[in-house]
């Protein structure tokens, strides 16, 4: 059985920013692709950046025991792990890394409690993730209040991980994050 590794935050906290820094930087590491429900954004890949089901065809997913770990994030928006992407990584003898939401990613601590490296980023301020997340363009003012509201939820948990990274300057949140996944693959 191989290592994993998940990185969870609050949605525009950077997690995705340094995960991609990661897998640049770390040819050991192989991202788990997570699977949506949601409709693909428009500079986004299927099978690269999502799986992307639908909602009947993530459900089905459901029932047929697929998912490592799935959560239904906001109503009819469900996000999880495909069993077979775990799998995959490990046959080509890599260690797993997740960009996953907060439950999701204490979901997959539990179910490996040794093999895996719990890391969460934090944001300097509530306000500082609701420019990031205007920033981007791609929020409703009702989804960003969502989103928002939900973020207040996920930081009240980063204790329940293993290491908390600040990402108040991207740069060194990334050489921190690598520094302590290098030390976890090799320790």
């Amino acid at each position: 059985m191989g290592k994993l590794i998940v990185i969870s935050a609050p949605s525009g906290a950077g997690k995705t920013s340094i995960v991609r820094n990661l897998l640049k930087e770390m040819p050991s590491l192989s991202f788990s692709i997570s699977a949506c429900s949601r409709e693909k954004r428009e500079n986004e890949v299927d099978g690269k950046d999502y799986h992307f089901l639908g909602v009947e065809g993530f459900q089905n997913k459901i029932k047929e025991d697929a998912f490592l770990e799935w959560e239904q994030v906001y109503e009819n928006q469900y996000y999880g792990t495909l069993k077979s992407e775990v799998e995959r990584i490990w046959s080509e003898g890599k260690t797993v890394i997740f960009d996953v939401d907060v439950v999701g990613g204490l979901n997959i601590k539990k179910q490996y409690p040794k093999e895996c490296l719990s890391l969460f980023i934090m944001v300097p301020s509530l306000e500082v993730l609701a420019e990031r997340l205007i920033g981007r363009g791609s929020e409703s003012d009702e989804s960003l209040q969502k989103r928002l509201d939900k973020a207040e939820e996920e930081i009240a948990r980063n204790q329940e991980f293993d290491v908390v990274i600040l990402n108040d300057d991207l740069e060194i949140a990334c050489k921190e994050t690598m520094e302590v996944i290098t030390n976890f693959i090799n320790s």
